[in-house]
C-alpha cells in the first residue's frame, strides 16, 4: 500500500525576465527564465488560494514502480509544488502494484478534498491498462490535461485543464512575442500527451495546422514549411536543420540521451538555430515549461473546485 506524506512550502522572490541570448542566427526561447515566472505568479495564487479558503492547494503524485527517468521527473516536480507553495501528496507504490489497487487508490484521492490535484507518473508497469487508469482522474482533477473530458474542451475552443507541454509551447511563444495566428504551423508527432493537444493548441491560437505522423509521405517538405515547428518524436536529430525554415520558431519537445550521455532534442540543435528565428535549447527548453504549467493547473484546478462547491451551495 502507499503512504501519503503532504508536505508543504513557501514562494520564493520574484524572477527577472526571460533572457535574449543567441545561438547561430536564432534566439534562444530560455524555458527556464520562463518557467520561473510562471511559477513564481503560481506561488502569489497558491497564497491567495489559502487566504480566501484556510488551507493550500493539494497535489498528489503517484508513482508506481521506481523507473529512473520517472523518479527524477517526480522528485522535481515534487520539489517544485513545495517551492510553490502547495502541498504535495507522495505516493509511491511497489512495481509488483496491480490494476486494482492503483485504481482504488484514485478513487480515494478523487473524493479527498485535501487533493486538487492528480497526476500519476507514466509508464505504468506492463499489465496495467494505462487508459483506465488515467480515465479514472476526476477530470476536475486532472492536473496533466489527458483525461477525455478535458480533451474534449480543448478541442471546441473551451480550455478548462490544458495538457502541460502544448501548453507550456503557447506561454513560451506568448512571453517572447511569437505570433501564431495565421502562422502555417507543423507538428511533427501525433501521440495523445503532445502531438493531438499542441495541435488543437496551434488551431485555438488560430494558427493553420498540418500534424505529420508515420504515414506522412514527405517529411521534409512540410518541415521546410513551417513558420512555427514544434518536434515530438524522441528521436535524437530526427529532424536535420537544414530543413528548418529561415525565420521559423522551432519548439523542440524531445529530450533524448545519447551514447555518450548527454540530453538532445528531436532537431538538429546548430544546424537549425544557424536558419531560425527562434529556438528551445534541450535542455532548459520545455522541460522547466512543462512542470511551470502543470503547477499552474494545480492552482486553477483548486479554484475550479472551489467555486464549483460555492454554486452547489448556493
Amino acid at each position: 500500500m502507499s503512504t501519503a506524506t503532504p508536505e508543504t512550502g513557501a514562494s520564493g522572490a520574484g524572477r527577472e525576465a526571460p533572457a535574449r541570448t543567441r545561438a547561430g542566427g536564432a534566439l534562444l526561447l530560455d524555458g527556464k527564465a520562463v518557467a520561473a515566472k510562471v511559477r513564481a505568479e503560481v506561488a502569489r495564487r497558491a497564497a491567495e488560494f489559502a487566504t480566501r479558503h484556510g488551507r493550500a492547494p493539494g497535489l498528489a503524485v503517484l508513482q508506481v514502480g521506481q523507473d529512473p527517468a520517472s523518479s527524477v521527473y517526480v522528485r522535481n516536480k515534487r520539489k517544485s509544488s513545495l517551492e510553490a507553495g502547495i502541498v504535495s501528496f507522495a505516493h509511491d507504490l511497489p512495481p509488483t502494484t496491480g490494476e486494482q489497487e492503483i485504481l482504488a487508490l484514485i478513487g480515494a484521492l478523487n473524493r479527498d478534498e485535501r487533493v486538487d490535484g492528480i497526476l500519476v507518473q507514466l509508464p505504468l508497469p506492463k499489465g496495467v491498462d494505462a487508459d483506465r487508469v488515467m480515465d479514472s482522474v476526476d477530470p476536475d482533477k486532472d492536473v496533466d490535461g489527458f483525461h477525455p473530458l478535458n480533451t474534449g474542451l480543448l478541442a471546441q475552443k473551451r480550455p478548462r485543464l490544458r495538457p502541460c507541454t502544448p501548453f507550456g509551447v503557447i506561454r513560451l511563444a506568448q512571453e517572447y512575442g511569437i505570433a501564431l495566428t495565421g502562422r502555417n504551423a507543423t507538428v511533427v508527432g501525433a501521440s495523445n500527451i503532445v502531438g493531438r493537444p499542441m495541435a488543437l493548441e496551434l488551431l485555438l491560437a488560430r494558427a493553420t495546422v498540418t500534424v505529420c505522423h508515420t504515414g506522412t509521405r514527405d517529411l521534409r517538405a512540410e518541415v521546410e514549411r513551417a513558420e512555427v515547428l514544434v518536434a515530438a518524436v524522441g528521436k535524437a536529430g530526427f529532424i536535420p536543420g537544414e530543413w528548418i525554415r529561415p525565420g521559423a520558431a522551432v519548439f523542440d519537445v524531445g529530450i533524448n540521451r545519447t551514447a555518450a550521455g548527454t540530453l538532445v532534442g528531436d532537431v538538429e540543435f546548430e544546424a537549425a538555430a544557424a536558419r531560425a528565428g527562434w529556438i528551445t535549447p534541450v535542455p532548459g527548453g520545455l522541460g522547466p515549461m512543462t512542470i511551470a504549467m502543470l503547477l499552474s493547473n494545480a492552482v486553477d484546478a483548486a479554484n475550479l473546485r472551489a467555486e464549483r462547491g460555492k454554486s452547489v451551495t448556493r
